[in-house]
């Protein structure tokens, strides 16, 4: 009996051993998956920023959105968003990377006008303001324990309230009103960045390794691009300079 061994004993160390090294990969997985997500939202944002500054420079931004074509402009990137929420199923992932660029260059056209409003040096300061705020949100969401998923139902219904607001404003015309917009605007999209930023976390242990991967990055790097260019654009509102 002394010399007897209980198989658990040596069945232990191996059995921990394996459970380190699927923690060890699915954690260098996540990484990936999100610095995708990230890489793909910061490229879209400097295509937008780019498409928007040469579009103004250009003289055809102030022609152009002077004209009935300025509602096309404006209303297209809702259709390119539509499209990939309701039909991300049905696309190819090549395809959904290429909606996803023409969106974001579209929406340099529709964001052109900032740059016919507001000072080059108060568009600069408040982005670099909006970049930083959202690595901070950004964080918090990917780091913390606590359970962001309740925010989800209260931030939309407050969106879409805004948006509500927004349409109201337009015949209006309050400035008033469009500052409050401003200010809980900036509130919203603050909180959406961290809980997107959970969400698409947590989405990875549903799609790793299975065809949605890539398609999962590309409405991930949507969702947070939308979260930081509503920010910048209702941040704009109070640091921006007017020409």
């Amino acid at each position: 009996m002394a010399n007897w061994s209980d198989p658990r004993a040596s069945a232990a160390p191996f059995a921990a051993t394996q459970a380190g090294t699927r923690s060890a990969s699915y954690d260098a997985g996540l990484r990936s998956y999100m610095l995708s997500v990230y890489n793909y939202m910061a490229s879209g944002v400097l295509l937008t920023g780019i498409v928007a500054l040469l579009f103004a420079q250009s003289g055809l931004a102030a022609q152009v959105l002077a004209t009935p074509l300025r509602w096309v402009i404006m209303l297209a990137p809702l259709a390119f968003v539509m499209v990939l929420s309701f039909g991300i199923n049905r696309l190819s992932t090549a395809t959904a990377q290429l909606l996803f660029w023409l969106f974001a260059g579209v929406m340099g056209l529709s964001m052109a006008s900032i740059f016919l409003v507001y000072s080059g040096q108060s568009i600069a300061t408040t982005f670099f303001a909006t970049a930083a705020a959202f690595a901070g949100l950004s964080l918090f969401g990917y780091t913390t324990k606590r359970d962001l998923s309740g925010m989800g139902t209260f931030l939309i219904m407050g969106v879409v309230g805004l948006l509500v607001a927004s349409l109201l404003n337009i015949f209006l015309q309050s400035t008033a009103f469009q500052m409050a917009i401003s200010a809980i605007g900036v509130l919203l999209f603050a909180g959406l960045t961290a809980y997107d930023t959970q969400r698409i976390k947590e989405m990875y242990a549903h799609v790793a390794g299975t065809d949605m991967m890539g398609k999962t990055v590309i409405m991930g790097a949507l969702s947070l691009y939308l979260d930081f260019v509503n920010m910048f654009q209702f941040l704009l509102s109070f640091m921006g300079s007017r020409d």
